[in-house]
């Protein structure tokens, strides 16, 4: 991904705010820019926009929104999420950003609700880990893709264009950092330039380029890679090139519960509800209820990197409203047992032990026993036949490090001043994480896409006006 130099460079065609991805980021720069009257043009690699967006659940945490007021939820604030993210990343993480970003949550979300019709309504029956209050505003069928259908159309609506098949490969810039322009790469190898006078990455992370994530996360260099394959990484090689600061590379979101071999993980609210995970000897390995990122290594550390999720009707039930696990139910991945001997053949193993283990978690439901591994099961009622059984592995979804941004989500260079007219959001930004795994809180992908793209085309646009 070369910086090729600018200086006696002409450019056939220009823009004032020029954006790389077409995903929710992206989209919400776009609109965001253009309702401050900013002249926007959108380049999107694939044929048609999809990317991280569209592989999501379609879930954005937010405090204080109007939707949950409306829904009696009073009690939620931008201070209890700053400190829920913060408190996920074990205090790793920018708390600036984070704080910044839980302040504009709501004002986010009542904006693409009002204004663009954003197809969102609070999460009620069921909460994540590391959320202290029901933060969770979704697609109806919790699905990303719902939501990047209507901010397509919404960009679409406004007469803002987006060029498809079109890769970003160059930036052209001065020697201090100003980004004069862009050359695209045409999928038949032909080549044009844009010029522009702001730059906004919305390109995601890293997680479709092997050499990085054996770089940066050498732990999932093997790991089945449930994103998007475009995912390759550019707006860090960029940044690279420019002398930008890079910040926890180390940091992604995983999930601790894809079925194999279908390959569309599970709804979180199995294991939420009382659902748990034993290894291919029937015996339990972890606190699954810790996190969905986390438990991803923890999977592919068991024998053959496999594990088994075991859940009840009732997880089943409220993890339907999830669109992946409809598509997992439909594949034929949820096996119904109704005995831990059914459950013992379907696993491979000794019918004793997961009698023992089915003992041994509903003793820590039912309050006369503490699990070992600390978590709580008496919150939720014990397991009971009939139960879902599910053959899962741990998979990467999306990378969390990324380009350093200020609260305008202008670029930083490592000295943490900012790049003239260089803006990052979602993915290709700096995440909330902190450097690990173990720091993502649910949500936190469209978290940062939807807020950083918000203000990431205000300011640019800001910046067009000075």
């Amino acid at each position: 991904m070369p910086v090729l130099k600018a200086e006696g460079k002409s450019y056939p065609t220009r823009t004032q705010v020029l954006i790389v991805g077409a995903g929710a980021c992206g989209t919400i720069a776009a609109l965001a820019a253009n309702e401050r009257g900013a002249e926007v043009l959108i380049l999107e690699r694939d044929a048609k926009p999809t990317g991280s967006t569209s592989l999501s659940g379609g879930q954005i945490p937010a405090a204080g929104t109007k939707l949950q007021r409306a829904a009696g939820l009073m009690d939620d604030t931008p201070e209890i999420l700053a400190n829920d993210i913060i408190n996920k990343a074990h205090g790793e993480c920018d708390h600036e950003i984070a704080w910044h970003i839980a302040r504009e949550s709501a004002k986010t979300i009542d904006w693409l609700v009002d204004r663009y019709k954003l197809p969102l309504s609070c999460i009620l029956d069921f909460q994540y880990p590391g959320h202290s209050r029901k933060h969770m505003h979704a697609s109806p069928s919790r699905f990303g893709a719902e939501l990047l259908a209507v901010l397509l159309s919404a960009v679409a609506a406004e007469g803002i264009p987006i060029a498809t098949s079109a890769r970003a490969t160059d930036l052209y810039a001065d020697p201090d950092g100003r980004i004069r322009g862009v050359r695209v790469t045409r999928p038949d190898g032909k080549t044009e330039d844009i010029g522009c006078e702001a730059l906004i990455l919305a390109c995601c992370g890293y997680g479709g380029d092997k050499a990085m994530i054996a770089k940066y996360i050498p732990e999932m260099a093997d790991a089945h890679y449930h994103g998007h394959p475009g995912n390759t990484g550019d707006a860090v090689k960029w940044g690279e090139e420019l002398g930008a600061s890079i910040k926890d590379m180390g940091a992604f979101q995983g999930h601790g519960a894809v079925a194999t071999p279908h390959a569309t993980h599970i709804g979180w609210p199995a294991i939420t509800e009382g659902g748990y995970q034993v290894n291919k000897h029937g015996k339990r390995f972890s606190n699954e209820n810790a996190g969905y990122s986390e438990q991803a290594l923890k999977v592919a550390r068991q024998p053959d990197h496999v594990a088994w999720l075991i859940f009840d009707e009732r997880g089943h039930q409220i993890a339907m409203q999830m669109h992946s696990h409809v598509e997992a139910e439909n594949a034929g991945a949820l096996k119904v047992c109704n005995t831990p001997e059914e459950i013992a053949k379907m696993i491979g193993c000794d019918a004793a032990t997961i009698a023992q283990t089915l003992a041994e978690v509903g003793s820590y439901a039912s309050g006369k026993a503490k699990d070992p591994f600390g978590r709580d099961f008496s919150t939720k009622p014990p397991l009971k036949a009939p139960y879902r059984v599910v053959k899962i592995m741990g998979a990467l979804f999306h990378t969390q490090g990324g380009l350093e941004v200020n609260k305008e989500m202008r670029v930083l260079r490592k000295d943490g001043t900012p790049f003239p007219n260089l803006f990052a959001g979602g993915g290709a930004a700096r995440g909330l994480s902190g450097p690990a795994d173990w720091g993502y809180l649910s949500g936190s992908g469209l978290l940062t896409a939807t807020n950083m793209g918000r203000l990431a085309g205000e300011a640019a646009a800001a910046l067009i006006k000075k």
